[in-house]
């Protein structure tokens, strides 16, 4: 029977812990005896120390080159990536799982909507709401905030998407072509992960307007531009983690058990 270890104090490592420690699985609080190594997201932030432990990355990967051992983790720099295969160490970051992709989007959905609701004095319900990006995070939030009552805005460049937009019930807006409707919207949630809400957008939105910005960094708002103008804006990354870690954590775990098992 493979030995689990799982590493980093996230809420959701931690709650994968206890589901591992319920499991037929045996878990081992050593990395050095444990087969599996299940790392945290992200897998590291500076390149040298696991995200969220003193362990250092290159003392775990000293211990892993050319083993059977397996690290699964999320957001493995190119930088670990290139260390990982020259060490000819197995490793799946989980985050290239579609599968996990789209199941995170739930809780980061759930996320942002709870981050507006805790920076605005308005209710979502009846506001004019814009979602940046129509991919699986912008389909699931639109359809959550249309749910809620709001007035659904969606972005999106595909001709498939603006044409789903629509069947959906909300109003399509193209990239270009948001300053038209922008000057109305009350919240803006983004999910495009280059800058969108620049200086000349940020000119023309409601002066108590809330932007919630999903995007990995650099993210797509001029953050230090909307400060100087006095824009409610939060920066909210990895939602699924800290709203949901249970969820978050059965999440991966169905996921590394599926691939462990050959699936």
């Amino acid at each position: 029977m493979k030995k689990y270890c799982v590493l980093g104090n996230d809420q959701r490592n931690l709650k994968l812990k206890e589901l591992y420690k319920e499991s037929s699985n045996i878990l081992v609080s050593n990395y050095k005896d444990a087969d599996v190594i299940i790392g945290p997201t992200p897998f590291s932030k500076d390149n040298i120390k696991i995200n969220g432990d003193t362990l250092k990355c290159d003392d775990l990967m000293d211990v892993m080159e050319n083993t059977d051992k397996v690290l699964y983790a999320g957001s493995i720099s190119n930088v670990i990536r290139e260390k990982l295969s020259s060490k000819g160490i197995n490793y799946v970051d989980l985050l290239d799982s579609e599968d996990l992709a789209i199941l995170n989007a739930i809780p980061t959905a759930e996320g942002a909507i709870q981050g507006a609701m805790e920076a605005t004095q308005i209710t979502i319900h009846s506001s004019n709401v814009l979602v940046l990006g129509y991919g699986r995070i912008g389909k699931v939030l639109a359809k959550m905030l249309n749910a809620i009552g709001a007035n659904v805005y969606c972005e999106a460049r595909k001709k498939k998407d603006i044409a789903m937009i629509k069947a959906m019930g909300y109003n399509s807006v193209e990239l270009e072509n948001t300053y038209k409707v922008i000057p109305k919207i009350d919240i803006i949630f983004n999910t495009i992960p280059h800058m969108v809400l620049d200086s000349k957008i940020i000119d023309i939105l409601k002066k108590d307007v809330c932007i919630i910005d999903l995007a990995s960094a650099p993210g797509g708002v001029d953050f230090a531009y909307a400060k100087e103008k006095n824009i409610n804006v939060k920066w909210l990354l990895a939602l699924p983690a800290k709203v949901a870690p249970i969820t978050a954590a059965k999440y991966y775990k169905d996921i590394i058990d599926s691939l462990e098992e050959g699936g």
